[in-house]
């Protein structure tokens, strides 16, 4: 969708961005709707209240052939501590997480794995982290902290220790005591900066940016992703997202990745 001209009123960007919002929330849904298959997995969430946000995890969305593409929401910035991957790469996953997640850890544990060593260290994916943390205060602090830990360069070891092993949602393991512990063994430096930085406005806006944009693009659970903007949802077998990026990759006209 084209961008209005910088000529245009306050009002007209507005309701451009609000055009904008509403379309991709649209193209996030119709594919959810139209080309997704769910299957149970066996695996029930902890707090199955209709109302309340949920772990996308006790089904499983498949994405179709016919799935429609969504918006471009990859940053592709160089610098950003919070994505591993070249910015260049042909496929960009765009993944929306909270680290109170059980299915965000399984994938981070398993699926990610695997699409490190077959498709990032190759340079055909970029894998891009938002933070969206909707299971309460411990997910807010974890989300923060990790983004302080983004900021001394070691966002994914920290990563990788929270979601070393499943745990209990705001049950004291991510009490802020409890994430500097985390951020000493991940290799943090400077603990003293990772407790301002953590605590910062800045942090606090950086946060609210990735998840107003999960909101807008329509996700309502954790884990969900974007493969080239196809919307893939849910704790899937590894082999669908190794075929999602393989598909994107012969979209993109890069081929297929070999093992």
């Amino acid at each position: 969708m084209p961008e209005k001209s910088s000529s245009a009123s306050p009002a007209q960007q507005a309701r451009a961005r609000r055009r904008r919002s509403v379309w991709a929330a649209g193209v996030l849904v119709a594919a959810t709707a139209s080309a997704v298959v769910l299957v149970a997995t066996g695996g029930s969430d902890p707090d199955p209240r209709p109302d309340s946000p949920r772990s996308a995890a006790s089904v499983e969305a498949v994405p179709g052939d016919s799935a429609p593409a969504g918006p471009d929401l990859a940053r592709r910035d160089a610098d950003d501590p919070l994505a591993v991957g070249p910015a260049d790469a042909p496929v960009v996953m765009v993944e929306y997480s909270d680290f109170q997640c059980p299915y965000c850890g399984r994938f981070a544990r398993e699926t990610k794995q695997e699409l490190l060593r077959t498709h990032v260290k190759k340079g055909s994916l970029r894998i891009e982290w938002r933070n969206f943390p909707i299971f309460g205060e411990e997910s807010e602090d974890a989300a923060r902290a990790a983004w302080a830990a983004g900021r001394q360069g070691a966002f994914w070891e920290f990563h990788d220790r929270l979601y070393a092993e499943p745990r209990g949602r705001n049950t004291g393991a991510f009490a802020k005591d409890k994430l500097v512990a985390h951020a000493k063994e991940a290799g943090v430096a400077d603990l003293d900066r990772f407790r301002k930085d953590m605590d910062s406005e800045q942090a606090h806006r950086a946060v609210a940016r990735d998840r107003a944009e999960g909101y807008a693009l329509g996700v309502t659970s954790t884990p969900a992703f974007l493969v080239n903007g196809t919307p893939v949802l849910g704790a899937q077998p590894t082999e669908v997202f190794d075929k999602a990026v393989r598909d994107a990759l012969t979209r993109s006209g890069s081929g297929s990745a070999k093992k």
